[in-house]
């Protein structure tokens, strides 16, 4: 099920994640995809590619600067198709990993489904995640993620790369270690926002900051 929007400086660009070669996601998108779209109308292999706003969608044959988040939220329908049911927000995710913890050169933004088991554990502690960073009672897969909301459909309000650089303590200077996950949530009043979740690498304990530990590729939430 799994979707990726990619960045780089000028471009951005969507990937095989798990390819042997680190160039893998360039070599598709600078010899298939943007030649095709810009000689011939289409971005085949990739799904999207939108020359304006720098960005492509790409399905993985494994299945300030721009709000790429917001961009990449937008783009969910195709993570919602290749599922072929209705999904509800909650069910969605967004993920991007450190550079530890990613196997690409370019920083790329993981569109598919969130874990079962990590939806319920951001249900149950919904009521304690505030307007401001502040540590999860509970980890997820393992790992010690801090939590904020942000209200809205969408995210053209808010940027999860600006939340964390002014919210969390030293991660300005550290970004390349930060993993972000922005998961879909519906808060009272059925008023729909998102969780966004924060974590920084830390090789001293075995993190290697890959947000994408709280995706899940089968989709199982598809089909429950």
């Amino acid at each position: 099920m799994r979707f990726l929007l990619a960045l780089a400086a000028l471009l951005a660009f969507a990937d095989t994640a798990r390819a042997a070669d680190p160039d893998a996601l360039w070599k598709i998108i600078s010899q298939k995809c943007l030649p095709n779209e810009r000689e011939y109308g289409q971005p085949a292999p990739c799904a999207v590619v939108d020359l304006d706003k720098a960005y492509v969608v790409l399905k993985d044959i494994n299945g300030d600067t721009p709000n790429y988040f917001a961009d990449a939220w937008n783009e969910r329908h195709y993570t919602i198709e290749a599922a072929k049911t209705a999904l509800p927000r909650e069910a969605i995710s967004l993920a991007i990993n450190s550079v530890s913890g990613r196997t690409q050169n370019q920083l790329h933004i993981h569109i598919d489904c969130v874990k079962p088991e990590v939806r319920d554990a951001v249900r149950r502690q919904l009521a304690a995640i505030g307007d401001t960073w502040a540590p999860l009672a509970m980890p997820l897969a393992g790992h010690p993620y801090r939590a904020m909301r942000v209200s809205g459909d969408g995210l053209e309000g808010a940027n999860p790369f600006t939340l964390v650089a002014d919210g969390v303590p030293g991660a300005r200077a550290a970004m390349a270690n930060q993993t972000l996950v922005v998961v879909g949530a519906t808060f009272a009043g059925n008023a729909p926002g998102f969780v966004i979740l924060d974590d920084q690498a830390d090789p001293a304990t075995g993190d290697r900051g890959s947000g994408e530990e709280l995706q899940d590729h089968s989709c199982a939430l598809a089909h429950p």
